[in-house]
């Protein structure tokens, strides 16, 4: 699996990497052993990123990792796991909380280090608390050996450049933004490239917007938004094609990210996606999808605190 640089970090990570959300059971119930299997199948296919967070079934995905991760020797992976957000409307990134969240994580994961730390969600809190509070916090810990890079995640692209104008980062984690149907994080990459540091994109099919199985009870498209992807998904059968290989192929394809995080509890479905990168993609029906999308390319909406997002276009 290919490799590329993670910004200034010196590190190489694989272009598709594991998450791990799926353990937590964000999307259904799972079946432990499979999930815990997933683990053995992402790294056996070439990925050597895992991505987590206590956040993902309230600890449970990282509980879960803890129950693989001894098994594997610690430098056939990088582990990235979050911090700040507990659950829906729980957010605390508070100094004292940040040193017990990262104790906790080793805890739960049973590792001596973290390669990646992610300040999870700020869109949700006061950006100036974590510029003066939890980013100093995070790298008194990388001093003293439990972490090693530090950065942030969010939905808004206004967060990465609020925080990177005032304070350095090593890499950021941004999802939903470098899709099929939305491009808007390309736009960041000079200015995010200029800083030096690393992206790392999330979620290749937008909550299963850009795959056949049913939309999440949370998911928040709108009826016009869900109205096309219906169109997109007729036409991929009519057509024979699988929307979700064609979302994929795309996030991946794109080098400068050095990584994109897609996540699933069935080994079998890893497995899939590990076949998928490796294969030509069809671009000719990569086009045909995006001129389909084309009435809702770049739709997004506001998530966390108004003063924390961009401005929604005009109706």
């Amino acid at each position: 699996m290919e490799r590329r640089a993670l910004g200034k970090t010196g590190i190489e990570v694989s272009h598709l990497s594991f998450g791990a959300s799926s353990l937590g059971q964000e999307f259904r119930s799972v079946d432990l052993n499979q999930a815990l299997r997933c683990v053995h199948v992402a790294l056996d296919h070439g990925m050597n990123l895992i991505d987590t967070s206590p956040y993902y079934g309230r600890g449970f995905s990282e509980c879960l990792l803890g129950k693989v991760l001894p098994e594997i020797p610690r430098d056939r992976y990088y582990l990235c796991t979050k911090l700040g957000r507990y659950a829906p409307q729980h957010f605390d990134f508070s100094p004292a909380r940040v040193q017990e969240s990262v104790d906790i994580s080793l805890e739960r994961m049973r590792v001596d280090y973290l390669d990646l730390i992610v300040c999870h969600d700020i869109e949700f809190v006061d950006i100036r608390q974590v510029i003066n509070e939890t980013l100093p916090a995070l790298r008194q810990l990388r001093d003293a050996g439990k972490v090693r890079w530090i950065g942030v995640s969010g939905y808004p692209m206004k967060i990465f450049r609020e925080v990177l104008s005032a304070t350095e980062l090593d890499f950021v984690l941004s999802y939903n933004h470098y899709t099929l149907q939305n491009t808007m994080l390309a736009d960041q990459v000079p200015w995010l490239q200029s800083h030096q540091v690393g992206i790392l994109n999330a979620a290749p099919f937008s909550a299963r917007l850009l795959a056949a199985a049913p939309l999440p009870v949370w998911h928040k498209a709108p009826p016009h938004v869900r109205e096309v992807r219906q169109t997109v998904l007729d036409e991929c059968q009519r057509q024979g094609w699988e929307l979700a290989k064609l979302a994929l192929q795309f996030s991946i394809a794109n080098p400068d990210f050095a990584s994109c995080i897609a996540g699933s509890a069935d080994p079998d479905r890893v497995a899939q996606w590990c076949r998928w990168v490796e294969e030509p993609a069809d671009w000719g029906a990569i086009e045909r999808v995006q001129q389909l999308l084309a009435p809702i390319h770049n739709w997004f909406y506001c998530e966390g605190r108004p003063e924390n997002n961009d401005p929604l276009p005009a109706a």
